[in-house]
């Protein structure tokens, strides 16, 4: 299992192929905006809400489903939610809280990725996909379409990420689980472990957060820098 900073061949291309297509994406979309975008919104919302489901089928398949631990209710599972619903709709409230959770919680995870299986195996793949399609539609919206982050953006992802938090918290009490890590730090190493011990953990990680989205906030200060591409449905 992959824990820490991961140097491999495999962990390396996939992180190449992440960044060389949204590069590619990013730049289409400023240099020949249209609608072709639709099209690319609607096939990348499905690539990625489509790798969130075949986990969980997988998962059941193995006989490994239960309300503790296959719901998709992990940040960055949710993250492939949103990233469908925010590339499908291209709402702004959607893809602003994209743009937080993508870039300050799903880049650390393809970063120092967390998975049981190697390659060439298909949760390996699955995972590349997953995580890699949520940062890539937040670049693809962001960067590529214009739906930049309004004032105040941070503080709403905020709020709606602590909303988030206490009603996973719910789920954890009522199914025995741990999504979010509520309740004790994750198995495996991870950054957590520098955090204190529960849940004093929870209180450093929320602090990190804080400083994370008004990093993400910072190049937007000043409003949209260029108009962005009204295409229907609108995005406001």
């Amino acid at each position: 299992m992959t824990t820490a900073l991961d140097l491999s061949t495999g962990h390396l291309t996939a992180l190449a192929t992440v960044v060389a297509a949204t590069a590619v994406l990013c730049a289409a979309a400023r240099r020949r905006p249209g609608r072709w975008t639709l099209a690319a919104c609607a096939a990348l919302g499905a690539l990625t809400f489509g790798a969130e489901a075949a986990w969980i089928v997988w998962l059941a398949r193995q006989g490994g489903w239960t309300p503790a631990v296959g719901l998709p209710l992990q940040l960055c599972d949710a993250a492939t939610v949103l990233a469908a619903a925010a590339l499908w709709s291209r709402r702004r409230v959607l893809v602003e809280v994209l743009w937080f959770w993508a870039m300050a919680g799903t880049v650390q995870a393809l970063l120092t990725p967390d998975i049981p299986d190697p390659y060439p195996s298909f949760l390996w793949f699955q995972y590349y996909v997953a995580h890699g399609g949520v940062v890539a539609a937040a670049l693809f919206l962001v960067a590529g379409l214009g739906i930049a982050p309004r004032r105040g953006a941070a503080l709403r992802a905020a709020a709606l990420t602590a909303a988030y938090a206490a009603v996973v918290g719910a789920v954890d009490v009522a199914t025995g689980g741990d999504y979010l890590y509520l309740r004790s730090r994750p198995l495996h190493p991870s950054l957590l472990d520098v955090m204190g011990p529960w849940p004093w953990y929870l209180l450093s990680a929320t602090a990190l957060a804080i400083v994370l989205f008004a990093l993400l906030q910072a190049p937007f200060a000043s409003g949209p820098r260029r108009r962005a591409q009204v295409l229907p449905p609108e995005i406001e």
